[in-house]
């Protein structure tokens, strides 16, 4: 394998900045599948589509690292970074995956809150990856991403004990909209780590 001792400056960040995208585009359109559930025009192919995106989009990421001599950060953050952008995607791709493959018949105002919060998290998550190369405006979306993932959890532990204290609901449905609603707070959780990822990258760079 050839390694290059000199990449060139942005292409680190340009990828990371796509996953950002990306990660921000799946968001959004599970949102609109829980949101228009069961009438949603969103088929579960397009999520899946861009998880499959996310993924070449980490394999970029892993194969320039391992070809550059020279990084602009640390590789361990890279690499955890790169992965971290993954796993949210991944787990958008889930909780999407579920409403068709548990074949649920009607849209729990729950998972919309907790999309609704996604995308928000997404879009500070993106915006701090826009920002990785300048870090000026980076730390305030990063805590941003914070707040929100404290507000999933409130969220999630809401509707997960609303599901185990109601006796009139199916166990079954019980079964599938717990793992609905921990599949979307991965997602919220997996941006707060990613974030983590980057604050801890401009504080090393600082």
């Amino acid at each position: 394998m050839r390694l290059a001792l000199v990449p060139k400056s942005s292409e680190f960040y340009d990828l990371f900045i796509r996953a950002g995208e990306n990660a921000l585009a799946s968001a959004r359109l599970a949102d609109e599948r829980f949101r228009d559930h069961p009438n949603t025009t969103v088929a579960h192919s397009e999520v899946k589509r861009l998880e499959s995106i996310g993924d070449e989009l980490t394999h970029e990421i892993i194969q320039l690292l391992n070809t550059h001599y020279v990084t602009p950060f640390d590789r361990e953050d890279i690499y955890e970074l790169a992965t971290a952008m993954d796993d949210v995607v991944d787990a958008i791709e889930q909780a999407s995956e579920l409403l068709d493959l548990y074949a649920v018949e009607s849209t729990s105002r729950s998972a919309i809150d907790q999309c609704r919060i996604l995308v928000t998290a997404a879009e500070q998550l993106a915006l701090a990856l826009r920002e990785l190369k300048g870090r000026k405006r980076a730390q305030t979306a990063l805590v941003e991403v914070k707040r929100l993932e404290d507000d999933a959890d409130r969220v999630v532990r809401d509707a997960i004990g609303a599901l185990f204290h109601d006796p009139r609901i199916d166990p079954l449905l019980v079964i599938r909209w717990k793992d609905i609603y921990e599949a979307l707070e991965e997602a919220v959780d997996g941006c707060e780590r990613a974030a983590n990822v980057v604050g801890n990258i401009i504080v090393k760079n600082a």
